[in-house]
């Protein structure tokens, strides 16, 4: 577990004990000064109803974050869980996301409207750029409407996501307001080390999505062999990395032993022969999702 980071810092974010939270999930302090799990729950993928029944069993096992995006389609399943769970929405961090299709200031706060109905509430913890669609040309107009919506109260802390340093540095320099972190497709084969110095340098925090490689990493032979030295899975190997490097981590699954499996990764702890094994796993050809930058959706 990381040690607090002191003021002035450029690290992204500190890692704290969170009480609140079963299983002492630790909590990352965002440079707007707000607090958020360093792991929480991902629905990408998951179907409406079944993201109510998977957010429900998820909360029920500790978690206090929870990821989803306008073009998951799944916001109403996930806002009916929290209101099921009787849980205080004041002990939740809730993360949803504008779409491509969205993008631009008028269309980005109806988007927010109608995400918030879903999920309840009358506010957000951190509301996100989903992808910088440069064909449409307008992330920064839209990261103007997100600031809008924290200054109005709507919204605590705004967000992007596929983000590289060149789009970063337009909307920072375009607004002089930085993002508190950058949700980006990160594991152990697609490291992503030039990003993720630029986040170090400005203070922004790291997401990773994906971050068991879509499940392609947990039969790689020097994960498994991690495993079997830790007595853990795969998985919680891969995750325990993640939070060893100080990322935000969200792993999805539907499997209610999955879900409670990948919250229990704070009673071990991951060497330096452990981790220079899984930094050797980086390759330039890791990546498995859209590359944000030519992507034409």
């Amino acid at each position: 577990m990381a040690e607090l980071v002191p003021d002035g810092s450029c690290q992204a974010a500190d890692i704290r004990s969170n009480a609140g939270i079963m299983n002492s999930v630790p909590s990352v302090r965002l440079h707007d000064g707000h607090a958020m799990p360093a792991l929480g729950y991902g629905v990408w993928q998951v179907p409406d109803n079944d993201a109510e029944l998977s957010t429900r069993e998820a909360i029920a096992a500790g978690y206090r974050s929870i990821d989803t995006a306008q073009i998951y389609a799944n916001e109403a399943g996930v806002g009916r869980a929290i209101a099921a769970s009787g849980v205080p929405r004041s002990e939740l961090f809730i993360t949803t996301k504008v779409w491509n299709t969205s993008q631009g200031r008028n269309a980005t706060k109806k988007a927010f409207e109608q995400s918030l109905k879903k999920l309840g509430g009358d506010y957000l913890d951190l509301y996100l750029i989903h992808w910088p669609s440069p064909k449409r040309g307008k992330f920064v107009e839209t990261w103007e409407a997100l600031i809008e919506l924290r200054k109005e109260g709507r919204v605590r802390s705004i967000g992007v996501s596929n983000f590289g340093p060149d789009e970063l540095r337009k909307i920072i320099d375009a607004t002089g307001e930085k993002p508190v972190l950058n949700q980006i497709e990160l594991h152990p084969r697609f490291q992503q080390r030039e990003t993720r110095a630029f986040h170090v340098e400005h203070g922004i925090a790291t997401e990773a999505w994906s971050p068991l490689g879509q499940g392609q990493l947990l039969q790689d032979p020097a994960v498994g062999a991690i495993a079997q030295k830790h007595g853990k899975s795969a998985a919680q190997v891969i995750l325990r990395w993640h939070l060893k490097n100080e990322f935000i981590v969200i792993p999805k699954s539907v499997t209610p032993s999955r879900i409670r499996e990948n919250i229990d990764v704070f009673g071990f702890d991951l060497d330096d022969a452990d981790m220079k094994a899984l930094e050797a796993l980086d390759s330039a050809e890791g990546r498995i999702g859209p590359n944000p930058f030519t992507a034409t959706f």
